[in-house]
């Protein structure tokens, strides 16, 4: 049962004693830093996913992350026996049992195991600084009835965050009387430190092999791993005793004391001092925008380009970057509702640095800062987020001098041409792409076929197309401009809209219109965005029509799907290998994010009144306990199965997911 913790009304703890073994190894938790960072686990402490471990890092923030510390085996050693307190999974069966001796989970601004060893209670935490790849893990026993001795067998890792480990690689250690060095012959991977001030290390090194990662196996994915341990730090513990066991990953730049002057009140200050500043920014009113908040902060990195470092929003943990139209779809929840302006700013302009062709990247490259321009909407969602962010600022200055160019820029090559033959068609409407490419954010592809390809004339990019031209074309009126230019082409697009896209037998909007002039009538939730954007091609009825049958077909407890249940295309389950996921993605799946617009454009046709607010909260309620209870706790899934009971799926703590979440908890919110 979870319940809120007093001290924190953020944070949340779960009793073990009433869960089941399976439940507990579905339920995870994540920690960040700014750096693209993590720790993540169970809340069992079993890793079931490669992506799991105690301290992923990288020497590029945020790509090359480097998997280096995966779990620790801890032990406690009495007179009368032995036993671990820790729990790994190897060919379906859990050993050691520590799940036995755990009591409650707990999160806040670090992660929390309660442990009843008979002999004593313990208190594990661990805490992610924020501003770099260090990790600390305290153990805290109190009510110590016997003596007894304490024993850390640490396993490491050390490979690319998206592969698996295995034996044959050679992997050593270093201990100079203080701190202990692991390192691969692979020098990129820089070294993990590890230091415990009052524990002895003893050098026992050996290899533990297979360890079973079952959420791999359900995604088809290779599930066996190797980890390397170097040794045994041990501690006697005679009485109430707490002491820190640090971790470091880090390049040839760093010295070696760098753990040794570790503090774990200063560490713990400073993540404090970090959410204190979040929150006052937010200003929240209530404890749901306090939970979404803080959420949406993990999303919010730094990145390194041409050596400067930048601003940037990750598309979700445990394995996207930041993605360009994710990153501009979740910017208004996650900077502009928080009012981290300054952050919204730098991302902003991180990405008009990058425009190429009239377009910013869909995506920086995992191993490396090269930009990739597969998108179709990312610059237009970038537009988007440009005016938003003037109109939340006022900041012309920086909108005139950098944004604005780079906005000309991007609709005037959408007009006249750009990359995969994007461009305005006669009647002023964009279209762009071929059956083989995914530019939309359907954009699934597997072995050469794009499941959803919706190229020539999509409902949402000239939906987005429409709405950016209107802002120009009321910015320009502002100031006084004579040019016509953008008012007369978003009059054409509205025209054109009307006569392409609204199918009044079906009466809703079709979702793309091929280049041969075929409509494509799919009951998909791309239309809601004629709605919610802040100009409208629609007439009043046709939007509430829009809406009506978004909500009768496609609304679900957790967002929208991305296909009618009574298609026959639908997928119920996003489930198996990669190509079968990748066929359900779009294809029925639920969408968190899609909640966001919809009840955007829900408010919209009900003129904003109370009831409507009321009723949108209702919406929102199963999300919010889901960011509560169930997959990670305190984050909000990628993805939903389309069928009940709609079971979460993909990342487990995705950006636009919690940032369109706050957005549309504050409309709800407003007077």
């Amino acid at each position: 049962m979870l319940t809120q913790n007093n001290a924190d009304t953020s944070a949340v703890s779960v009793s073990i004693r009433d869960k089941s073994i399976d439940s507990l190894l579905e339920s995870e938790w994540l920690l960040t830093n700014s750096r693209g960072g993590f720790a993540s686990g169970t809340i069992l402490g079993c890793n079931t996913r490669r992506y799991h471990g105690l301290l992923v890092g990288t020497h590029t923030p945020p790509a090359n992350r480097i998997a280096a510390l995966s779990n620790c085996l801890e032990t406690v050693n009495r007179k009368s026996g032995s036993f671990s307190i820790s729990n790994f999974e190897f060919d379906h069966a859990l050993h050691p049992n520590g799940y036995e001796r755990l009591l409650e989970f707990r999160k806040d601004a670090g992660v929390h195991f309660e442990y009843d060893l008979d002999c004593a209670r313990l208190t594990k935490s661990i805490y992610l600084l924020p501003d770099s790849d260090i990790l600390a893990i305290s153990y805290s026993f109190t009510n110590v009835t016997e003596i007894f001795e304490f024993t850390i067998r640490p396993f490491a890792a050390m490979r690319d965050f998206h592969s698996l480990q295995h034996s044959h690689a050679a992997l050593t250690s270093v201990w100079d009387d203080e701190q202990l060095s692991i390192a691969t012959d692979d020098e990129s991977m820089g070294r993990l430190s590890l230091y415990c001030r009052e524990m002895r290390f003893e050098q026992s090194p050996e290899w533990w092999h297979r360890f079973f990662y079952r959420v791999e196996r359900r995604r088809g994915q290779d599930c066996f791993e190797d980890l390397w341990s170097p040794g045994v730090y041990r501690k006697r513990i005679k009485g109430r005793r707490q002491f820190v066991f640090w971790a470091g990953l880090f390049d040839a730049n760093h010295p070696q004391e760098t753990l040794s002057k570790m503090d774990l009140s200063t560490a713990i200050d400073a993540i404090s001092l970090h959410e204190k500043q979040l929150l006052k920014a937010a200003e929240p009113t209530d404890n749901v925008s306090r939970k979404l908040i803080l959420a949406v902060d993990q999303c919010v990195i730094e990145r390194t380009i041409n050596e400067q470092i930048a601003p940037s929003i990750l598309a979700g943990y445990p394995w996207f970057l930041d993605w360009g139209r994710d990153t501009f779809i979740a910017l208004e929840g996650t900077c502009l509702c928080t009012g981290r302006h300054d952050e919204a700013w730098g991302v902003l302009k991180t990405f008009a640095d990058a425009v190429s062709e009239g377009m910013v990247p869909n995506r920086f490259d995992d191993y490396g800062n090269k930009p990739h321009y597969n998108s179709i909407d990312a610059s237009q969602w970038f537009v988007h987020a440009a005016f938003r962010y003037l109109e939340a600022t006022d900041d012309r200055k920086n909108f005139c001098n950098t944004l604005l160019p780079a906005i000309k820029w991007i609709m005037d090559s959408y007009r006249k041409g750009t990359r995969f033959g994007i461009h305005a068609d006669a009647d002023g409407l964009i279209t762009g792409g071929d059956i083989d490419t995914q530019l939309t954010w359907m954009d699934a592809k597997h072995e050469g076929i794009a499941f959803t390809p919706r190229y020539g004339k999509a409902v949402e990019i000239n939906a987005l197309w429409y709405s950016n031209l209107c802002c120009l074309a009321e910015y320009y009126k502002s100031k006084d401009s004579d040019d016509s230019t953008w008012h007369d082409l978003a009059e054409q697009v509205r025209h054109s809209f009307q006569q392409l896209f609204w199918n009044e037998s079906k009466g809703y909007l079709n979702d793309c219109i091929l280049p041969t002039g075929k409509a494509d009538s799919s009951l998909r939730p791309n239309q809601i965005f004629a709605v919610s954007l802040p100009f409208t091609p629609l007439n009043i009825k046709q939007a509430q029509k829009v809406v009506d049958v978004v909500q009768k077909h496609l609304l679900t407890p957790y967002g929208l799907r991305t296909l009618a249940d009574d298609d026959p295309r639908y997928k119920r389950q996003c489930t198996g290998s990669m190509g079968q996921r990748d066929a359900a993605y779009h294809q029925g799946t639920v969408w968190a994010w899609l909640i966001g617009p919809f009840i955007e454009a829900y408010l919209k046709t009900h003129g904003f009144d109370p009831t409507a607010k009321r009723q949108c909260r209702g919406f929102l309620a199963p999300l919010i306990k889901h960011l509560d209870e169930s997959a990670c706790i305190g984050n909000i899934s990628e993805i939903f199965d389309g069928d009940d009971p709609h079971t979460p799926r993909g990342t487990y703590a995705q950006a636009w997911s919690v940032a369109e979440t706050l957005r549309a908890w504050q409309l709800c919110q407003k007077e």
